[in-house]
């Protein structure tokens, strides 16, 4: 039963950020799905959806984003999950706005979430959905630019980049991560 886990910040002060797009995520896909979320076993919000026969729990760490760590360790124990079916969701300051890439696995890249997961999990080997925010900022400024808005044109790209991902990860329920990966790259 796949896990796929979008990251944020909790909270409306947060909402709509850039570092919030995994949380996003989770919505339009919970809202494709048909899937209500609510509080978890732990630190996050789950929802349940089914898709081409397969059970899908949604996440949404309640931590904020450098803890994000502890609310999947327990989401990932709760539901008796390998880590390498679980798809994670985040923004990525490294890739352009609207750009969508997928990995089996890998280095944090400077992500502090990321990092937090690695270190919880004691492995880098889960699967990855990187959506691009851009790094259109200056030097010094990326903690105001994660937290900051997209702008109206960048907000039009990043709801067409969340169909694609909302496709990308049920792709991924479907079919695993390495067809995703040449289906969605």
């Amino acid at each position: 039963m796949p896990l796929i886990i979008g990251l944020g910040n909790p909270g409306s002060k947060y909402a709509g950020t850039r570092h919030n797009i995994g949380f996003e995520f989770i919505d339009k896909l919970a809202t494709s799905l048909s899937a209500r979320m609510g509080p978890g076993k732990g630190p996050f919000h789950v929802g349940k959806g089914n898709h081409a026969g397969h059970s899908i729990y949604l996440i949404k760490p309640t931590t904020y984003m450098n803890n994000s760590g502890d609310a999947i360790q327990q989401a990932v124990s709760w539901y008796k999950e390998d880590v390498g079916n679980c798809l994670v969701c985040y923004d990525d300051l490294d890739l352009d706005i609207g750009t969508l890439r997928l990995r089996p696995g890998g280095s944090a890249g400077g992500h502090n979430g990321i990092k937090d997961i690695i270190n919880k999990l004691g492995t880098n080997s889960f699967p990855r959905l990187r959506i691009g925010i851009g790094n259109d900022f200056p030097r010094g400024q990326q903690v105001q630019h994660v937290l900051s808005s997209f702008s109206d044109d960048e907000r039009t790209t990043i709801e067409s980049t969340l169909d694609n991902a909302v496709d990308a990860a049920l792709c991924f329920v479907r079919e695993g991560i390495d067809q995703t990966m040449n289906k969605f790259n």
